[in-house]
């Protein structure tokens, strides 16, 4: 879901034809926001995200190599920080979440914020991104709208994700996996803490210089 990109972006960057990028930039932010409604494999329904936000990457590509690099490593890092947690737990269905999640409310609102920064939604650094190709893409209303509209989408299946795990408390004796609570490393919660805070304190260092 991230390093793949990395080749065919690269070529992209060295023949672009703005007009056919724009036509797959919106038929890749569609797909991945539909895809992913009726998806319960998380497997399934993060492949649907990145189809999305490929459409971001391109966007972020007809800008500037700066801008998408920028993008690729937040969106790299949130993605890592997800899966880590999926993981760990050994969570790869949506109803799997409705029990494991229930251990450690801390676990719980990582997760939680960490699909919020995915989706986008300030002010998490996952904002910072989409914020930076919103204002350079201001120019076509329709478009933008468009993406936004479309992106919303796939902030319902996000927060759908955390919602079982927050407000549901669901038994399904074939899916219940006896785990102990587990404490995330060091380096995992500081990962986080700047996937959460990390646009704050950037807005923060600005302010001072």
């Amino acid at each position: 879901m991230t390093w793949q990109k990395i080749a065919p972006m690269l070529l992209i960057s060295y023949c672009l034809n703005f007009s056919l990028i724009l036509l797959i930039m919106v038929i890749s932010i569609m797909v991945g926001s539909i895809g992913g409604l009726n998806q319960t494999s998380l497997r399934k329904l993060m492949a649907y995200s990145s189809i999305n936000h490929i459409g971001w990457m391109l966007a972020s590509l007809m800008i500037s190599n700066s801008y998408w690099f920028i993008y690729f490593i937040i969106y790299s890092m949130i993605v890592f920080l997800i899966v880590y947690l999926f993981n760990s737990y050994k969570i790869f269905y949506l109803m799997q979440s409705f029990n494991l999640l229930n251990m450690n409310s801390l676990n719980k609102f990582i997760l939680f914020c960490n699909f919020l920064s995915l989706g986008g939604l300030p002010p998490f650094l996952g904002f910072l991104p989409k914020w930076m190709i919103i204002q350079h893409f201001s120019y076509n209303f329709f478009m933008l709208t468009l993406m936004v509209i479309l992106t919303l989408i796939t902030l319902f299946y996000y927060i759908r994700i955390t919602y079982s795990a927050f407000m549901i408390n669901y038994t399904n004796q074939k899916l219940i996996f006896y785990l102990n609570s587990k404490n995330l490393p060091m380096w995992y919660l500081l990962l986080s803490f700047l996937s959460i805070s990390g646009l704050s304190l950037i807005m923060f260092l600005f302010t001072l210089f």
